[in-house]
């Protein structure tokens, strides 16, 4: 008993809210994009991208907080590499998405060398956005919901009210409905005279902005430099927390939420274990749980009727 109440205690669900926010972040992102028609599995490299502007501009300005605009910014320029290919020249969405996760690798390689002299991980900054961590006066003392909702980080605060104004815009907005129109029937929405290109180049910018941000959270909120492969596959695991969320920002917020829980409780049990078990088997219990949930779910989630379709091959037929 004494053990189950050391692993599963409030710490346990904090843990679960912080690990949780990058893939949160960039599933919504992932939402919208797709929502829009557009299939995006370069959230990845994306991620790597604003991780990297946003140590490289925090050394620069000594400000975490221009650090976390550059991050956010440099994943939407980023990100609309995939839109030009996708929607002006009609490449294959997936071929497209794999090129861009290579594409970020390769070029935050060449600028580590470039402005630090060696690949690897960056020198430290000198301030992170953990250190602005700050409760909301009295909701932070309500008993459990406080320390995990009112006693939070800026990017987790960021990412609460991101999914506020994802559901929002999704579901009571008119440029909601353009954008799940483009993802639903483009050629209805054309014929309203609304550019199913322009509202697919928007899913796209929101979705690599919001994955900047995740990439920030990784680099300059949840640690202090930039490390190659620190993304450790979280895009994808976005990918699979969209579809388990049934293409909608609330329910991919929640399976980022169960993700986060897997990654807490790893962490936990390989720190409480006092048998002799390889980290190995701790380190892919998240993935393994990921796999089982995108099994489980994909049959009884329904992707947009136009999501990856080449709308210039649907206008001709």
């Amino acid at each position: 008993m004494n053990t189950f109440l050391a692993i599963f205690n409030a710490d346990l669900l904090v843990s679960t809210i912080r690990l949780a926010t990058p893939i949160a972040l960039a599933a919504i992102g992932a939402t919208i994009c797709e929502r829009s028609g557009i299939v995006n599995i370069a959230m990845e490299g994306i991620m790597v991208v604003g991780a990297f502007m946003a140590v490289v501009f925090t050394f620069l300005s000594g400000s975490p907080w221009v650090g976390l605009v550059a991050g956010i910014l440099g994943g939407g320029i980023f990100s609309l590499i995939h839109g030009a290919a996708t929607i002006s020249l009609h490449m294959d969405h997936t071929v497209s998405g794999a090129v861009l996760n290579i594409l970020a690798l390769g070029v935050t390689r060449y600028l580590m060398i470039l402005f630090y002299g060696h690949p690897g991980t960056t020198d430290s900054i000198p301030i992170s956005l953990k250190a602005y961590q700050f409760a909301i006066p009295g909701l932070s003392r309500i008993p459990l919901l406080g320390p995990l909702l009112f006693n939070q980080t800026p990017i987790v605060y960021l990412s609460f009210l991101i999914l506020i104004a994802a559901t929002i815009l999704m579901g009571k907005t008119k440029t909601g409905l353009h954008i799940r129109a483009a993802g639903e029937h483009p050629l209805a929405l054309e014929t309203i005279g609304v550019s199913v290109y322009k509202i697919r180049y928007l899913g796209v910018f929101i979705s690599g902005l919001l994955s900047g941000a995740a990439g920030a959270y990784l680099s300059i909120e949840n640690a202090v430099s930039f490390s190659e492969g620190m993304t450790s596959g979280k895009g994808f695991i976005a990918l699979a927390a969209m579809i388990s969320g049934g293409w909608s920002p609330i329910g991919a917020y929640l399976a980022a939420l169960f993700f986060g829980f897997a990654d807490a409780l790893q962490i936990r049990f390989q720190i409480m274990s006092r048998v002799r078990i390889p980290a190995e088997i701790f380190i892919i219990f998240p993935y393994v749980l990921c796999i089982i949930a995108v099994a489980g779910l994909v049959r009884r989630s329904r992707a947009p009727k136009a999501d990856g379709k080449d709308f210039m091959i649907e206008k001709s037929e």
